[in-house]
């Protein structure tokens, strides 16, 4: 065989892998779809990397019953005000904050002390403490540094403003004046979280996703292309055995996984669980119900394994980006926050930050439990009966 005739073979080899690949129009589709979401999420999670807070979710407790506390207040809203940083709401004290982070309604919290107006009347620095989610390292530390850097400056105004009322000093003349207020930072957990602990659970719930919406399209759509299917389609059993035994195949291989990983970030990473193992495990479990129905949903669309992986690849990118995992939500811009909460990652990554990180416990998830259930049942609702109709066509 002349080398003139193996480069024709090839040739109509590949003319014909092409043709296959073009008669699957949702596999033409899934080419341009999946590339545009990679493009359009890329481009806004990253808009600007100068990027500060804004409208941040901010509670404040004044336990000082003098009248400095509430004048420190009104000043804090007015410069809020002109800055648009934070939405601040009130709380009634620092264990207030505390569950409030948990329930994740807050960023942070600031605590005026007992004794503000006592001390500055006195010639002491008024106390003044700052709690944020350490949950949440990047935006812990950026809230941080904004609610410090606003405090110390409301500070350094009120003094400069002091002097030049008692003893007529302009402003420009005293930049030297102390600092009335001391900020002090309140811990959530006993050591500051690194990026580590922050991705940990994230990376847990993404593998858990991976392996049912990689696993499904090879578990269904594969024998359906072998024609292995159609001999447990004519065994005497029901239909539904076969969905769960699929179901269960691929619960099993993601609990594994996401044991796996959990065991690595502990042994290698040093991340440390502060709540319960078990309600770790209980999440994991309920992540993969979340994720089973869509993935059953979505193969029982395609005709063919390739078709299918597409689909499921084109689902999970923008799932990753938008679920929290690599990247605070908080940080993206509005519509993406709001799609983020239709993905059940986020409702997963959420809950397994708040137990391992927070030490948090179930009353504290309860929210990202009901929408976990929510989206299982949704998805298997309507996935099975497809499933069933696909199976018979």
């Amino acid at each position: 065989m002349g080398f003139k005739q193996t480069i024709n073979h090839s040739v109509w080899i590949c003319w014909k892998d092409l043709l296959e690949f073009t008669r699957s129009k949702m596999g033409l589709i899934m080419v341009i779809i999946m590339p545009l979401f990679m493009m359009i999420m890329v481009g806004f999670i990253f808009p600007d990397s100068a990027a500060t807070i804004e409208d941040a979710p901010i509670a404040v407790a004044n336990l000082d019953s003098g009248p400095l506390g509430g004048n420190f207040t009104a000043n804090l809203e007015y410069v809020n005000s002109e800055t648009g940083m934070m939405t601040l709401t009130s709380a009634d004290g620092m264990e207030d904050i505390r569950s409030q982070i948990y329930e994740g309604k807050i960023d942070g919290g600031i605590v005026i002390s007992e004794n503000f107006t006592a001390d500055l009347l006195a010639g002491r620095q008024g106390t003044i403490a700052i709690m944020t989610d350490q949950s949440n390292p990047q935006m812990s530390m950026q809230v941080q540094a904004a609610l410090s850097m606003t405090i110390t400056q409301m500070g350094s105004g009120a003094a400069m403003a002091n002097l030049n009322q008692t003893y007529g000093i302009p402003a420009n003349e005293t930049l030297a004046a102390i600092k009335p207020y001391t900020v002090e930072v309140e811990s959530l957990i006993p050591n500051d979280p690194s990026y580590f602990q922050f991705v940990a659970p994230g990376i847990m719930a993404m593998v858990v996703m991976m392996s049912l919406m990689t696993g499904l399209p090879h578990a269904i759509s594969y024998e359906k292309d072998t024609g292995t299917l159609d001999g447990m389609l004519v065994a005497p059993i029901r239909r539904l055995s076969i969905i769960l035994g699929k179901v269960l195949a691929q619960t099993s291989r993601g609990m594994l996984q996401g044991l796996i990983i959990l065991v690595l970030a502990i042994l290698l990473f040093g991340v440390t669980i502060y709540g319960n193992v078990l309600l770790v495990f209980f999440i994991m479990f309920l992540a993969v119900f979340s994720f089973v129905g869509l993935g059953i949903l979505i193969t029982s669309f395609s005709d063919k394994e390739e078709t299918a992986s597409m689909m499921m690849m084109t689902l999970m990118f923008p799932m990753m980006f938008l679920g929290g995992v690599f990247f605070p939500i908080e940080q993206m811009p509005g519509f993406m926050q709001t799609i983020s909460q239709f993905l059940p990652l986020t409702y997963a990554t959420s809950a397994l930050r708040k137990v391992m990180i927070l030490g948090a416990g179930i009353d504290s998830i309860m929210t990202e439990i009901l929408f976990m259930l929510a989206f299982g049942l949704i998805f298997l609702a309507v996935a099975v009966p497809m499933f069933k109709r696909a199976m018979n066509r």
